[in-house]
């Protein structure tokens, strides 16, 4: 919808139509749509060895879809003046569900890590939807305290307290790489709210130092660290996940050995169906599979970030912040999920946003995928972001 159609609907007394992006629409569709086969595929072995059923998590994940599609529903109609409105209880929130999370009986434990509760259909992993309340209320305080942000460096080191103090609780779970992007895209979002570069290189340089301190000083984050650096000097071992990794990725070549050929998913390759989908992505489709799935990513990011601006220029400040925040936390996860799997980075336990199995992780970006349409509807829908591209550009 142009804004000319707003200034028409708006002349005539008419309800303006929901502006809808088909750029986001499309590259969300594309990757759910490859996600699902790609889920189907990774999962049939040990679906059919642990439930009896090939295509048992195919079918869960598809209706992990079918109600993450329902929740971005849900983010598209709400205003987003009610995010803002309520952030400060949105903060409060996400600690009570990172503590919640923490007490024996209430949060489940998997493979030595307390993060999920139990929810009857699903466990849920809280650490999810806490960074989207924490970064909603980041997005928030940016907008309130604009002046003080920008002059004071207490303005400033308020909401780093908030993410240090959530990072040290998902830590405890341990979620290392919950913790990593929630700071990361927390301090993106600061930096764009105008923060000062001599202000936000000490909480960077200390958040770096804290999370290599914890990586040296944790046994086992030692063994995936030295894993990583060499995976080959002990691939049965500490170097397993990601010689298989790799294996599957180099045996991909140009276009992939074929839809459901893959030999690393035969149980070689742990997780093949949630951190690890994307290299039997690249065993199957090969370069060129990849090469569709990362321009799909950075679409999505590309979009998110024009959306951002586009707010900015219109006066909406709040969803602005909330915008990049959004196509901040998807470009970060994609990277350091590929990243991993490629060896460019140590192991994290990072889903691929929108093609990893998993309910929270879908739930969780499909909500947020509404509320990116829904500040694109509310831009449009202001009328303020029709001046010209020169002015948009300044």
């Amino acid at each position: 919808m142009t804004v000319a159609n707003v200034a028409y609907a708006r002349s005539t007394g008419r309800p303006r139509a929901f502006a809808l992006d088909y750029w986001i629409v499309g590259t969300v569709a594309g990757l759910l749509l490859i996600g699902l086969i790609m889920v189907a595929s990774a999962s049939i072995s040990i679906s059919a060895r642990e439930l009896g059923q090939p295509f048992s998590y195919f079918e869960r994940q598809l209706f992990y879809v079918v109600l993450g599609l329902a929740v971005a529903l849900a983010g598209v109609v709400v205003p987003t003046q009610i995010w803002e409105k309520y952030a400060i209880y949105l903060l409060g929130g996400a600690f009570l569900m990172l503590v919640l999370v923490l007490i024996p009986g209430v949060g489940h434990s998997v493979n030595g890590s307390r993060r999920w509760i139990r929810l009857g259909i699903m466990n849920f992993q809280v650490s999810e939807l806490a960074r989207v309340m924490l970064l909603t209320y980041i997005a928030s305080y940016a907008v309130r305290r604009a002046d003080e942000l920008r002059s004071d460096v207490r303005g400033f080191l308020k909401p780093v307290g908030v993410l240090a103090a959530a990072a040290v609780l998902l830590l405890i779970e341990p979620d290392f790489g919950a913790a990593t992007v929630l700071m990361a895209t927390g301090l993106c979002v600061l930096f764009l709210a105008g923060v000062r570069v001599r202000h936000l290189l000490l909480p960077v340089v200390l958040a770096v130092a804290a999370m290599a301190l914890l990586a040296v000083t944790s046994s086992y984050r030692l063994r995936r660290l030295i894993g990583f650096l060499n995976p080959w000097a002990d691939p049965f071992d500490s170097g397993f996940q990601l010689t298989q990794s790799l294996i599957a990725i180099g045996r991909g070549e140009w276009f992939g050995v074929g839809l459901g050929s893959s030999v690393q998913k035969l149980f070689y390759l742990p997780e093949a169906h949630t951190d690890f989908v994307f290299a039997v992505l690249a065993e199957e489709f090969g370069f060129a599979g990849v090469l569709v799935v990362i321009v799909l990513f950075g679409l999505l990011v590309g979009r998110a970030l024009r959306i951002a601006r586009e707010a900015a220029a219109a006066g909406l400040t709040f969803q602005s912040y909330l915008a990049a925040a959004i196509g901040i936390w998807i470009g970060l996860q994609t990277f350091v999920n590929v990243g991993v799997n490629m060896g460019l980075l140590p192991t994290k336990g990072l889903t691929l946003p929108l093609f990893s199995y998993g309910g929270s992780s879908m739930l969780v970006t499909l909500g947020w995928i509404g509320v990116l349409l829904r500040i694109h509807h509310e831009t449009a829908a202001s009328g303020r972001n029709s001046m010209p591209a020169a002015r948009r550009r300044a």
